[in-house]
């Protein structure tokens, strides 16, 4: 048999990390202080999933509750409802600018400001003039 040499490194198990330092990797990265693969490299621990097993075991958040991901809509979904959304709202504008139009005439009253553009229109018509586009 050959001897290869000593290993400097021993392979840790389960049953080598006592509860006082799990505590302290678990408080280390629920401070933020590290994220858990950092602190997997800083202590040595092997096993990918171990410091979520015990951020799940001996942490303060609330791990029980299993609330879905969203998921993303397609580009081209998520652009025809902004592109619905986009018409319903030129819509709803027109009808409130058509309501104010109509309360201007009722009351005799400029209700818009003077200072946005479509209180020139507004006014033309009142006046009797035709609106520049």
């Amino acid at each position: 048999m050959i001897n290869k040499g000593n290993k400097d490194y021993s392979n840790r198990t389960q049953k080598d990390y006592s509860l006082a330092f799990r505590l302290q990797v678990v408080d280390e990265v629920e401070k933020g202080l590290l994220t858990y693969k950092q602190s997997q490299k800083k202590y040595g621990i092997q096993g990918r999933s171990t410091v979520l097993v015990w951020l799940r075991k001996h942490g303060t958040l609330d791990w029980t509750t299993k609330v879905p991901m969203k998921k993303k809509a397609p580009p081209k979904t998520y652009i025809s409802q902004l592109e619905a959304k986009i018409k319903r709202l030129e819509s709803e504008k027109e009808i409130l600018n058509r309501a104010i139009d109509i309360a201007d005439d009722m009351f005799n009253t400029e209700i818009r400001k003077k200072y946005l553009p479509l209180s020139e229109e507004a006014s033309k018509r009142q006046v009797g003039e035709k609106p520049s586009n």
